[in-house]
């Protein structure tokens, strides 16, 4: 019932075979610190104390006064979390991320 809602919707439920990512999309939705805060279970003031220590990401700017962080990111750092990956293991990750993005530039 979905799939034939989002066919009529002009949607696309199939991976592309030819996309050099295997069918998964480059594009990313950009997370605002509430939602950051929700999906990992800290507090605000954890949350930056862990950027600082090169556990997370920094945030990218989305406006003049306004920072996010790439949901693919967060995921992944939550994945690395749940794993039992240790900080040192997670500050290799959050490096790795971050040159990542780079790359993108």
């Amino acid at each position: 019932m979905a799939d034939t809602i989002d066919r009529q919707m002009g949607g696309n439920t199939r991976p592309n075979p030819n996309s050099v990512h295997g069918g998964a999309s480059t594009a990313t939705a950009i997370l605002r610190l509430p939602s950051v805060l929700k999906r990992r279970g800290r507090s605000r003031s954890a949350h930056y104390l862990d950027i600082q220590e090169g556990l997370f990401t920094r945030p990218v700017s989305i406006g003049l006064r306004a920072v996010g962080w790439p949901e693919q990111e967060v995921d992944a750092i939550n994945a690395a979390r749940i794993a039992g990956k240790t900080d040192s293991e997670i500050r290799e990750l959050v490096a790795k991320l971050e040159a990542a993005r780079k790359a993108l530039a």
